[in-house]
């Protein structure tokens, strides 16, 4: 059974940066990719940044050159960095991992940006 545990959210001031940290337990052979995704107040579900198998990252415009994701395979650990971050990016933060074409999600860390 895969699991995934997110932590690092909180409180910010528009511009601070945050690191958040996915913890996964289970096997994860097969894995497909790899990423975050967030969903604020009132919208949908959308991408943050993810990773192929390969190591090939994937951004959406918002995300790209403040946000990075990675992945330390040794410690079943996947990360998000975000970086100048503003009252826009306030939302809860799910990784998300798919192994053999399913999906698997952690419950969301809360990420709120103060102006």
């Amino acid at each position: 059974q895969v699991q995934l545990v997110e932590s690092g959210g909180g409180l910010v001031q528009a511009g601070d940066s945050l690191t958040l940290t996915c913890a996964v337990s289970g096997s994860t052979e097969g894995i497909i990719a790899s990423g975050w995704y967030r969903q604020a107040p009132g919208k949908q579900r959308e991408l943050v940044g993810r990773m192929q198998s390969n190591g090939r990252t994937h951004y959406p415009d918002f995300a790209k050159g403040r946000f990075t994701v990675s992945r330390d395979n040794a410690n079943n650990t996947m990360y998000l960095q975000m970086n100048s971050l503003k009252p826009e990016d306030t939302a809860i933060y799910s990784c998300n991992i798919n192994i053999r074409w399913k999906d698997y999600w952690g419950q969301g860390t809360r990420v709120t940006v103060s102006s």
